[in-house]
């Protein structure tokens, strides 16, 4: 199993960080290792002083793929998700200004949370709320058709670097908002207005 994020794929987030609007998806990996549970806490590592959360749609494969037209990838995925892609922004923005890669501020152990699985039918994909709470308080806010590049286009994409397998997750993109984690932080994520995840910071 993979985990495969894309970055920049919200007008929004892009014009916060104050990064350039990319032609292609931006792609990055996590490793399994950086899979939690959404019932686990999330331990600020020592070696960073400044974790963000980004929350995110998130798809996972469920069928063999590779090169997919657009038009089929609908057929490779039956569930969605909520996640959060911890991100270690202090060592990203040291590495991104020596032209680095960023594995290390993304990919690190537990940075990846994921919760229940949700059968896509039973939503609008097209137009489909999602939110993240910090200390009861929304800080962020999204919706799928924000995307710059769809579900459906994402996994096409992908497919033509990465054959995709069964139980392979895509991270699809945060919206903006996204901020500093504290110690004793509780985030909450919501699809629509379900629940997905309560993670406790320390």
């Amino acid at each position: 199993m993979k985990i495969i994020c894309v970055g920049r794929n919200y007008s929004e987030h892009i014009s916060e960080l104050k990064n350039e609007v990319p032609t292609d998806p931006v792609l990055f990996m996590k490793p399994d290792s950086a899979l939690m549970r959404s019932s686990d806490k999330f331990y600020i590592p020592e070696w960073t002083k400044d974790v963000h959360y980004e929350v995110e749609l998130v798809v996972r494969i469920d069928r063999l793929g590779k090169n997919i037209e657009e038009r089929f990838a609908h057929k490779y995925y039956s569930q969605i998700s909520l996640g959060i892609d911890f991100t270690a922004r202090d060592l990203q923005t040291e590495l991104k200004s020596k032209g680095l890669p960023w594995e290390k501020a993304k990919a690190f152990d537990r940075s990846a949370v994921v919760g229940p699985w949700r059968d896509k039918e039973d939503y609008d994909l097209q137009n489909l709320n999602f939110s993240l709470l910090r200390n009861g308080d929304k800080v962020q806010e999204g919706n799928s058709s924000q995307m710059l590049n769809g579900i459906d286009a994402l996994i096409s994409y992908i497919s033509q670097f990465f054959t995709l397998k069964i139980g392979d997750l895509i991270f699809t993109g945060t919206p903006k908002g996204v901020g500093r984690v504290e110690a004793n932080d509780q985030l909450e994520g919501y699809l629509e207005d379900r629940k997905m995840f309560s993670v406790g910071v320390r």
